[in-house]
């Protein structure tokens, strides 16, 4: 399995309202594109969301999973306004099951 571990800090006071866009849009949307979210975390002072994303065996399967999701209707219509839950600070890491 191939994997992307994300950490993305979250802007000041809009943790709860990332959580309910996460849980409630991005996790189906992911899923409607075969992205399946491991699970996922936020630090103990709510300033940092972390989550395991997997995409497959393959880095192909990667690549055309993430631009399925990030070319869909409802991701170009609405991505100013999940990332406006961000401040742009994130971190992600390839990560493989072995």
């Amino acid at each position: 399995m191939i994997a992307h571990l994300r950490t993305y800090k979250v802007a000041s006071g809009k943790m709860d309202s990332w959580l309910n866009v996460f849980e409630s849009k991005l996790i189906p949307l992911m899923a409607e594109h075969g992205i399946k979210v491991e699970s996922y975390w936020v630090n103990e002072d709510a300033s940092e969301f972390i989550s395991i994303r997997s995409y497959g065996a393959t880095l192909v399967e990667l690549e055309a999973k993430e631009a399925a999701f990030y070319g869909s209707e409802w991701w170009i219509a609405n991505v100013d306004y999940v990332r406006s839950h961000l401040t742009g600070d994130r971190e992600i890491k390839l990560i493989h099951a072995t």
